[in-house]
Parts: C-alpha cells; sequence; structure tokens
C-alpha cells in the first residue's frame, strides 16, 4: 500500500463489545500514540447503537486488553473513558429549567 493510498476501513467483526474492529485494531497497531488511541475511541463511541450500557461496555473492553496490554495507550484510553463515565451525573431526559 502506497503513501498516497487510503487505508482501508477496518473489518466488521463478530464481537458485539467492538462491531468495527476499532478497538481491536488499535492494539494492533505498532507506535500508536496516545492522541490517535482517543480519536479511535471517540469513533468507536460515536458508532455505538445505543449509549445505554456504555460504561459496562468500555469496562468489559478494559477487562479484555488491560492484562496483556497494561502499557498500551488504548488500555490508558478505555480507563479515563471509565473514569470519565462513573463522574458524569445521569440523564433524567427532561431539559432544565433555566431561572431568568
Amino acid at each position: 500500500m502506497g503513501a498516497d493510498q487510503p487505508r482501508p476501513a477496518p473489518r466488521p467483526s463478530a464481537d458485539p463489545l467492538d462491531p468495527r474492529g476499532l478497538i481491536a485494531e488499535a492494539y494492533r497497531m505498532p507506535g500508536i500514540d496516545p492522541a490517535t488511541c482517543r480519536a479511535i475511541f471517540f469513533d468507536w463511541a460515536l458508532g455505538r447503537s445505543a449509549p445505554e450500557g456504555e460504561a459496562e461496555t468500555v469496562r468489559a473492553l478494559h477487562d479484555r486488553y488491560a492484562p496483556d496490554h497494561p502499557e498500551h495507550p488504548m488500555t490508558a484510553v478505555l480507563a479515563e473513558g471509565l473514569a470519565t463515565l462513573a463522574a458524569a451525573p445521569a440523564r433524567t431526559g427532561r431539559r432544565r429549567r433555566r431561572d431568568r
């Protein structure tokens, strides 16, 4: 593959946690940096069909990869995602009332 050719799209996978294989592909990329991992994670999150169960899914991905790749930047990104999801307030679906 030449430098002027676009990178092929990730192969769909049968993995319900990572259907497009983005997270798995990040772990296979040699020399990947934290910024690229964050971009991949963001793409993965936007590609999810429903936000329900997002924290459990991120935890399952972290539990899958962290033991074998503790120093990988994607492991740190998944841990950051877990911390952010744990700290986020639950949404009620109602608009906040604004006092004027």
